[in-house]
């Protein structure tokens, strides 16, 4: 995550972990091994950290502040050289990574949206499916432009518009109040993101 993956060599994880590279072979057959080990794992890093944000009890507003904070967190703390370099030379745990990021987005999304429902915070007249890739499709793609530098599609003040703007357009009353409490919490520091 740190120095990206092509410049990584065999030499510096078996130096790094104070042990052999044949000790390193015992338990990877090569560096395309090791990437796929490290990509399942931070999969499931990941997954373990957003289950919970689902565990506080928040309501869906709530909940996606938190959710999009993690997320937010997560590119800010990403070498653009690891993703390079995963899509250049592993493409099949590149690919593997997109999918899931995409197949449990969506879902935490979906499920978000059917829970700001059911608390009325959200418009009973939405189409969740739709919001739901929508909101995907725009999360894939502000990173991946040249519109926004690293710094401004990180900073909070971006974080907090793209909320604003997403939660606005799906919002009953009830829900607008809750974000205009929520954004209130943010801008007096009660509440740091």
């Amino acid at each position: 995550m740190k120095y990206g993956i092509k410049s990584i060599t065999m030499d510096d994880v078996s130096r790094e972990l104070s042990i052999s590279k044949k000790t390193l072979y015992q338990y990877v057959t090569d560096k395309d091994d090791l990437v796929g080990k490290f990509v399942d794992y931070e999969i499931e890093v990941r997954q373990e950290q957003i289950c919970k944000c689902f565990g506080f009890g928040y309501n869906a507003i709530e909940e996606l502040f938190e959710i999009s904070d993690f997320m937010n967190k997560l590119m800010r703390e990403q070498n653009p050289a690891t993703e390079h370099d995963l899509k250049k030379y592993y493409p099949q745990h590149h690919q593997k990574t997109i999918k899931t990021r995409r197949d449990r987005m969506y879902t935490y999304i979906l499920l978000n949206l059917k829970k700001g429902k059911e608390e009325g915070l959200y418009r009973q007249d939405l189409d969740v499916d739709v919001i739901a890739k929508l909101y995907l499709s725009r999360s894939e793609n502000i990173h991946f432009n040249d519109l926004f530098t690293v710094e401004e599609f990180t900073s909070l003040k971006l974080f907090i518009e793209l909320l604003t703007y997403h939660v606005r357009g799906i919002a009953t009353e009830k829900g607008i109040s809750v974000l205009e409490n929520k954004l209130k919490e943010l801008e007096t520091g009660n509440k740091i993101i």
